[in-house]
């Protein structure tokens, strides 16, 4: 497995966040399916450390973050909700700046967001300042940028949030195929749309996960979005 998730746990103050959560990825595409308020970003930021939880354990790649937490964060790409790009710089700017956040410098630098702009469809607009593309290239930017230093897992959380449809399809269709290339994708949505029959899903909700199964097995012949309505209704917290 390339990511482990095992009884993880997180509270602010008496309120619980995340209860007991626990689940395991292979290389592929899992949609982290929740809605508002499910945990989905507090799961992300204990994931990257930017908290950090005694309540179990994740390990990536075989490197337990809080034993080893640098060698798992440096397995792992990640694309926030929030757009972290400087707008003022080229894309090929900003893909060299992050680079050298991870010690990669000079031409082996400049391969990599090449290779990477290319595989997000990108590679024409790098002359480009950020702050000319539109919202679905931005993304693309960053999903790109995200995997510069070859990451085995990559966290998405709600990346086409804001986008129109065809932005958010043209972005998911990306990544699935960066997923079928032996990426392990984590992708945080609440929107099933995004979600294709051969993916994973873990339905999180108010904190705990009620599932973990191919979604073409959730769903059993029915929409998988009332599939999820009725999960996320029936779930009473104790």
């Amino acid at each position: 497995m390339t990511l482990t998730v095992s009884d993880l746990g997180y509270a602010y103050g008496a309120k619980r966040a995340l209860d007991g959560v626990s689940f395991a990825l292979m290389p592929g595409f899992t949609a982290l399916l929740g809605p508002n308020g499910a945990g989905k970003s507090t799961l992300f930021a204990l994931l990257t450390r930017l908290f950090v939880t005694r309540e179990g354990r994740i390990c990536v790649a075989g490197q337990d973050m809080a034993r080893a937490p640098r060698a798992a964060l440096s397995q792992i790409g990640v694309v926030f909700q929030q757009p972290t790009l400087d707008l003022d710089m080229s894309v090929a700017a900003n893909m060299r700046y992050f680079a050298a956040l991870h010690g990669i410098a000079g031409r082996e630098a400049s391969i990599r967001a090449s290779r990477a702009l290319e595989q997000l469809g990108m590679a024409e607009r790098a002359n480009e300042r950020a702050r000319d593309l539109n919202g679905g290239h931005r993304r693309r930017m960053e999903i790109a940028r995200a995997l510069i230093h070859d990451p085995k897992v990559l966290l998405l959380d709600e990346p086409t949030v804001g986008l129109d449809f065809k932005s958010r399809q043209g972005i998911v269709d990306h990544v699935h195929q960066l997923a079928g290339q032996g990426l392990t994708v984590l992708w945080a949505t609440h929107l099933v749309d995004e979600i294709r029959d051969s993916d994973g899903v873990v339905v999180l909700h108010r904190g705990r996960v009620l599932a973990h199964q191919r979604a073409e097995t959730l769903r059993a012949g029915r929409p998988l979005a009332d599939v999820f309505i009725e999960m996320t209704a029936s779930e009473v917290p104790t």
